[in-house]
């Protein structure tokens, strides 16, 4: 039986999946294990090959989750917009299907979940991410809250939302437009990005990020992301040249594309 500190009442967990059923079973398997559970669970599936269709319709009769399906890959913003769509809760968690919650997840998302309660102008509680965020001020039980200005200098306070594990509230598309679609997952991200700094979103940031969850793939399912040598190289020269531009082309986007 669930502890019912452990059971989210109003809060469905959204997993967009592509290719990668036995990451997918480990996710529902550890969350089941760890006495955490949801009001609902949404698996939303962007045209996965039919191996992994029939192993998802298995998943179902074990996890009692709502499989959404669509008959070719539309992308990641076409995947997201449409499990968004079936969710019916207050609150969202989404989740990648690659990601591993850790023992301590349960019991900081009660405090995230207490935390969007009072505060009603919060829109999103970050609990992973590859890079600390540049910009953050103390607010409490292990969240610090991220801050964003015009006249910041560092390029990454773009990255004020992020695709990876994170709480939001369900009118999350109505409050920011829905994910851009047609565009590569990573195009589809930066203008969601945008997109919530300019209709001035508002956000928590779990300290210890890297404690809640851990992204691994299994050798039979890497990740599909691909990203092109100049955006990945090490190189000095080339790393100076692509801050600047960044910083240019973000601001522009920030301020006159909307």
């Amino acid at each position: 039986m669930n502890n019912p500190n452990f059971f989210f009442k109003n809060v469905t967990l959204l997993v967009t999946h592509y290719n990668r059923s036995t990451s997918l079973e480990r996710l529902l398997r550890t969350f089941k294990e760890q006495s955490c559970s949801f009001e609902d669970v949404v698996v939303s599936d962007d045209g996965s090959k039919a191996e992994h269709l029939n192993v998802l319709n298995e998943l179902q009769k074990v996890y009692s989750f709502q499989l959404i399906t669509t008959p070719v890959n539309r992308g990641l913003g076409n995947n997201i917009n449409k499990g968004q769509d079936a969710v019916k809760t207050l609150y969202t968690l989404y989740v990648q299907e690659d990601f591993i919650p850790q023992p301590d997840f349960a019991v900081h998302f009660k405090d995230a979940l207490e935390i969007m309660d009072k505060e009603n102008n919060l829109d999103i509680i970050r609990f992973y991410s590859y890079i600390r965020y540049p910009y953050l001020k103390p607010y409490g039980k292990g969240y610090l809250e991220m801050v964003i200005k015009p006249w910041f200098t560092q390029y990454k306070k773009i990255y004020y939302y992020s695709d990876h594990p994170h709480l939001r509230r369900s009118n999350f598309l109505t409050k920011f437009g829905r994910y851009v679609e047609g565009l590569k997952g990573d195009k589809t991200e930066y203008w969601m990005c945008v997109r919530f700094i300019q209709k001035k979103g508002r956000g928590l940031f779990f300290e210890k990020y890297k404690d809640l969850f851990v992204q691994e793939n299994f050798e039979g399912e890497l990740s599909t992301m691909t990203r092109s040598t100049m955006t990945t190289s090490k190189n000095f020269f080339i790393t100076s040249i692509r801050n600047v531009y960044r910083q240019i082309k973000y601001n522009f986007d920030l301020n006159f594309n909307r």
